[in-house]
């Protein structure tokens, strides 16, 4: 027997503290875009590992934070790159 994880739509939108709805994910899947998801039947299901993989994907590393230049008091801004 497998022990993959599957969530539902609104097991997914709680994952992400609502940031992302369960209206947002419908709208992803019809436009293919989003987390990897399975349908079986009328039931949508995402599963876990896949959307690890798209947290990771989907994640981004800046190499410093936004800050304070104490010596000239301007705000001093440093890149975020996505994760490649």
């Amino acid at each position: 027997m497998s022990d993959r994880r599957f969530l539902t739509a609104e097991e997914v939108s709680e994952r992400y503290r609502g940031s992302v709805s369960v209206g947002t994910l419908r709208n992803w899947r019809a436009m293919k875009i989003g987390p990897t998801f399975v349908k079986i039947g009328k039931a949508v299901l995402y599963p876990a590992h896949e959307l690890d993989a798209w947290d990771q994907k989907n994640t981004v590393t800046c190499r410093a934070s936004k800050g304070l230049d104490v010596d000239t008091g301007s705000v001093r801004v440093d890149s975020c790159l996505p994760n490649d």
